[in-house]
């Protein structure tokens, strides 16, 4: 069968076409990273592009409100939360006359192409705008508006839409531009909480936003391992008052300093009435008479700087809105660039609002369940996770399985490794099996240093860093004696090992022993789980988001203290071995000039050819740079030897600085993704191994010897799956312990885009136009 044509974005050219972008509703972080793309790559396409300020009251009033922009116009506003081009709800719009003035304002201008970033009321007025269009510029040319002529130059209006809303409400994406900032304002406000009321023993009750939603409340409910979270599609059932009483209770009983109680602001009862942080803090204090206090988060979760995800998110989705809008027809309806998974796809809006809108009519009938499954699997996969971890049954109440299952951490330390053992002890032991901590890794296996490990013992860990078990790059093939031993000794029958590439080669190894040691003869499962994602099997591993964020977050100041010098350029060095995956993302996230990758060779044309962009750049008003190097990215071209190389060709031009950053990469607090990413993929780890436990058990043992026993969880595309480490082995560089191909490698030509050079991107991958329900039927979504 003949392969289909490569689609190159070089052959779309925007030349003669004018693009309109606006940012209309509720303000969300990322709005700013979307319009920098979509002004970038309009401009790169040779399309015109406008500003229309304060949303669709712009587009009515007109005039200076809707303004051609450069380049330069979108510098140093990836950082900045909120939108530049302001946001405001608009009645005229809402009206015909409104429409019409607008349709003479964008006809003035030559635009039909419009990017809209907002909610689904933002989204389903664009709609109606694009569908009158046709009447509205009839109606200018009776009144004498505009010429005839311009109906058929104009004749069609281009719609594409990005949803922008911290509270991930909108059917159809994964994740919405802002959800992933707002939750790192939540986590931030409850870590600090968690510290002053450990030191009082008191209760502590959250809002946060959410009105019709309670996917904020939910996640950062996982995250933090909150006692209980009050959302507006999970009801409490009757009686949920004792319920909860009973078990704020039992966990001080058990020493447990704090409870954490998080409450969405639409929150409702089965009999639809409201459920309020007042309510529930005079609940606590009549029945208990805990310590209760209430924090009401408010507007805090829209404010601060975008997060990695968000910042990525939106340069990929405004990207791909303007790649829509080129490849457009009359024919085509109005669509949503959205995220399944780790894929953007284009949906038709309409379908995307009316499913928003069934999920609001389910909840109105009370047909909770419905809700639910409307709002899509992300949120289900979460919900369904929170129960298994936190509705605690009595220890009379639980199965017996009768199995013994092992949790190590193998390699670095990785954010998000703690979460993940939480979870796996807390699953396993509600399927009955019996949990060992391991510490220090494979290394501490084989010296017996394994311990029945309980649900209170994990208390707390969502929220750490690093690895509390323990852990090493010891791999196991010099100590298998020693650990076939300690299987047996302890009668494991099941391994959970949560690590990075060393976690990946010691299952390799387990594997090909086991025909000389019975005792390997068991199901293992391995979440990945390092900063450097080079982990074959997914897109991504545990940590990774963590350590993004701090590399931007460096980047962002690094950026800021040239901002009084002027003409200066700063090289700085990333972890992540030979994997390019952080230099890449994290310049991405940053707007970075250049990102050297071991991936992409790269010779000493390329770095003069680098810094004679950077000299043209120092010409315009956007004076600074910022290049960053991949470690292992190039054996004889160092971090010191750029920085000597800019620093003379550079001279009189700019200056230079270097930094590299080391492992505070592998630090701190662990991002709300990792902390949900390893809570949901450690869950579904364990059930798996729970039934290949069933399933491997004759005759008084389990004996499982099948390559489909010793399985890798990672993340392709759009679904997670569980994938033999014999087929990896096929997929991976040993050598430079990378996989053979890395998804990432697409959004490397979006860096360059975005940095203003000229280069060759293969489309044939991007979003192409489904149905709402094709993206939905996936098995799992990444999407915290």
């Amino acid at each position: 069968m003949a392969q289909p044509d490569k689609r190159l974005f070089e052959n779309l050219s925007g030349k003669g076409k004018a693009i309109g972008v606006l940012t209309s509703g509720g303000d969300a972080q990322g709005m700013n990273a979307a319009v920098r793309a979509v002004v970038r790559m309009g401009i790169y396409v040779q399309a015109k592009v406008y500003f229309i300020y304060e949303g669709y009251q712009g587009m009515v009033d007109g005039g200076d409100n809707i303004e051609e922009v450069s380049w330069e116009s979108v510098s140093s506003i990836l950082q900045v939360g909120g939108t530049v081009i302001g946001s405001a709800r608009c009645k005229s719009f809402r009206t015909r006359e409104g429409r019409l003035q607008a349709a003479n304002n964008l006809v003035q201008r030559g635009i039909t192409n419009l990017c809209v970033i907002g909610g689904d009321g933002s989204l389903t007025g664009a709609n109606l705008f694009r569908e009158e269009w046709s009447g509205l510029l009839d109606e200018l040319v009776q009144n004498g508006k505009i010429e005839a002529e311009a109906t058929k130059q104009y004749a069609h209006l281009n719609i594409v839409g990005m949803v922008g809303s911290i509270d991930n409400d909108f059917c159809g994406t994964d994740m919405t531009i802002g959800t992933d900032s707002a939750l790192h304002r939540i986590i931030e406000v409850v870590d600090a909480i968690m510290t002053t009321a450990q030191s009082h023993q008191r209760t502590f009750v959250l809002e946060v936003m959410g009105r019709h939603c309670g996917y904020l409340a939910l996640v950062s409910a996982l995250a933090c391992g909150a006692d209980w979270v009050f959302i507006p599609e999970y009801p409490p059932e009757e009686g949920w008052e004792d319920t909860m009483c009973n078990k704020l209770s039992e966990n001080r009983a058990r020493k447990k300093r704090l409870n954490i109680i998080i409450v969405s602001e639409g929150a409702i009862d089965c009999h639809n009435k409201p459920i309020t942080s007042d309510l529930v803090k005079d609940l606590v204090m009549k029945r208990l008479g805990f310590d209760t206090r209430v924090t009401i988060l408010g507007h805090v979760q829209r404010g601060g700087t975008p997060s990695a995800f968000d910042r990525i998110l939106a340069s990929r989705m405004g990207v791909d809105c303007v790649l829509a809008l080129l490849e457009a027809t009359p024919e085509t309806p109005a669509c949503v660039v959205s995220l399944c998974g780790n894929q953007a796809v284009r949906l038709p809006l309409m379908e995307c609002v009316q499913m928003t809108q069934e999920v609001q009519k389910a909840m109105d009938e009370r047909r909770f369940d419905d809700a639910v499954r409307l709002r899509g699997r992300s949120f289900e996969n979460n919900l369904n996770t929170y129960k298994l971890l936190s509705h605690k049954k009595n220890v009379s109440e639980l199965p017996k399985s009768n199995f013994n299952v092992a949790v190590l951490n193998v390699g670095a330390p990785a954010a998000g490794m703690n979460a993940a053992v939480r979870s796996a002890v807390r699953v396993g032991i509600t399927e009955g099996h019996k949990m060992f901590a391991v510490n220090d890794g494979f290394e501490g296996f084989a010296k017996g240093q394994i311990k029945e490990i309980k649900w209170g013992d994990v208390g707390g860990y969502t929220g750490q860093g690093g690895s509390l078990l323990g852990t090493k790059r010891t791999l196991p093939a010099k100590y298998f004696d020693q650990i076939a031993e300690q299987l047996r000794t302890h009668k494991i029958n099941a391994l959970l090992v949560i690590g990075g590439f060393e976690a990946f080669e010691s299952m390799v190894q387990l594997v090909e022993a086991r025909g000389t040691y019975e005792e390997f003869c068991i199901p293992m499962c391995i979440l990945p789980a390092t900063i450097s994602n080079n982990v074959p099997g997914t897109d991504l591993s545990l940590g990774a988001d963590t350590a993004l964020n701090a590399i931007m977050e460096t980047c962002d100041r690094i950026k800021q203290s040239a901002s009084g010098t002027k003409r200066r350029v700063f090289i700085i060095e990333t972890m992540g071995g030979y994997c390019g995956y952080l230099a890449n993302m994290g310049g991405l996230a940053a707007g970075a000039d250049a990102a050297y990758i071991f991936e992409e060779s790269f010779d000493i044309r390329e770095l003069q050819a680098n810094v004679e962009h950077l000299t043209e750049k120092m010409k315009t008003s956007i004076q600074r740079g910022l290049v960053l190097r991949n470690e292992n990215s190039n054996e004889n071209y160092t971090t010191d030897f750029i920085y000597q190389l800019y620093s003379e060709e550079g001279r009189g031009v700019f200056d230079c600085r270097k930094n590299v950053l080391g492992h505070m990469q592998q630090g701190g607090a662990p991002s709300p993704f990792d902390r949900n990413f390893g809570t949901k993929i450690s869950a579904k780890a364990v059930q798996w191994i729970s039934k290949k436990l069933v399933e491997t058990y004759r005759k008084g043992r389990v004996f499982a010897n099948t390559d489909d026993s010793v399985c890798l969880l990672g993340m392709r595309r759009r679904n997670l799956l569980f994938q033999p480490v014999t087929q990896l082995k096929d997929e991976t560089d040993f050598k430079h312990r990378i996989p053979k191909e890395q998804w990432w490698l697409k959004m490397r030509p979006l860096m360059k885009i975005l940095a203003k050079y000229k280069t060759s991107y293969d489309i044939s991958d991007a979003g192409k136009l489904e149905h709402v329900n094709m993206c939905r039927r996936t098995d799992e979504a990444v999407a915290i």
